[in-house]
């Protein structure tokens, strides 16, 4: 682990001056050219001219992810090959995941949640593959384990919710699962929001509205439900902020990212499920922030983190933040 790759933990920042830097981030970042192709940016020094299928595949690799995290947390499996393969004429198989593991939950409500998320990212997966027909680029290598070295340890170590060389394990408990969701559907909300308007198929950004609308259902979901165990659990609140100030760290100088702390107001406590800024809009992450999430370090690079050996597609730089 580089000396970069290493959070300094700072407290969240005031509700105001959040609100105030999130309402800069909304009106600067404004629309990207669109037209035969879409100017994906993924860092502040290049362009790339990309088409519509490279836009829908780096969404494919983020549900191979998240099919993959919540199939072995519902199920103990992980997608089948069918799923992974590449659409070429001559099949590609899928790369290997590190498995996961089937969670023990508690709660049977967190496991019901569990299972809906698994089901849904698996037809996400497969609508993609499906509209993307023979461009669906195979799914790449995935680390889901839950070793001291994997992905989910490392991001815990780098935010500091367990020290340095210490495992975190996403499958020890309803906690550490909702955690690790809490970690990948924010990010994959930011994504799906940065991508949307870089779709230039009227078909394909209706139907994209749709999957970013249920990738922000479940992220709504993970943290509501983090909220109400933190009434019993108020520990949840820091870990949590722990995570989203990590998440800032590396993802560039704009301050957007936000726990569920609730804050005072007139009426009482205000929850903070909706991250939202002053105009009540969510943000959006470029690809080359999302994969600075997703490969674990604020530098640009193209692997690590989750996808060890980088992602499939087009789009596979992260930032220089």
């Amino acid at each position: 682990m580089t000396q970069d790759e290493r959070l300094v933990v700072a407290p969240e920042v005031s509700e105001e001056r959040r609100d105030d830097r999130r309402a800069f981030f909304a009106a600067a970042a404004g629309a990207l050219a669109i037209g035969t192709g879409a100017f994906l940016f993924a860092d502040p020094l290049s362009a790339q001219t990309l088409v519509d299928a490279d836009v829908l595949n780096f969404a494919l690799n983020i549900e191979y992810l998240q099919a993959n995290f919540y199939g072995y947390a519902s199920a103990g499996a992980g997608l089948a090959t069918a799923d992974t393969q590449s659409g070429a004429a001559t099949p590609v198989a899928g790369g290997t995941v590190i498995p996961g593991a089937k969670v023990t939950f508690a709660d049977p409500i967190v496991a019901a949640y569990a299972n809906e998320m698994a089901a849904v990212n698996l037809n996400q997966v497969r609508f993609l593959r499906t509209s993307l027909a023979t461009s669906a680029v195979a799914q790449p290598a995935i680390d889901l384990g839950n070793a001291a070295t994997s992905a989910f340890s490392v991001m815990a170590q780098n935010a500091g919710l367990v020290a340095q060389g210490a495992p975190f394990d996403p499958y020890a408990s309803d906690t550490n699962f909702l955690l690790a969701a809490f970690f990948l559907q924010d990010v994959a909300v930011s994504a799906y929001q940065g991508m949307f308007a870089l779709l230039s198929s009227k078909t394909y950004q209706e139907a994209f509205g749709g999957l970013m609308a249920t990738e922000a259902h479940h992220a709504a979901l993970v943290r509501t439900t983090l909220y109400q165990k933190s009434v019993a659990t108020p520990a949840l609140l820091d870990q949590v902020d722990l995570i989203s100030n990590y998440r800032d760290s590396i993802d560039g100088g704009t301050d957007d990212d936000q726990g569920i702390r609730p804050v005072s107001s007139g009426n009482g406590l205000v929850a903070n499920i909706a991250p939202v800024d002053s105009n009540a809009n969510t943000f959006p992450r470029t690809s080359g922030t999302v994969l600075n999430e997703l490969f674990l370090t604020r530098t640009s690079t193209t692997k690590g983190g989750f996808f060890p050996g980088g992602i499939n597609g087009n789009i596979t730089t992260s930032a220089a933040s």
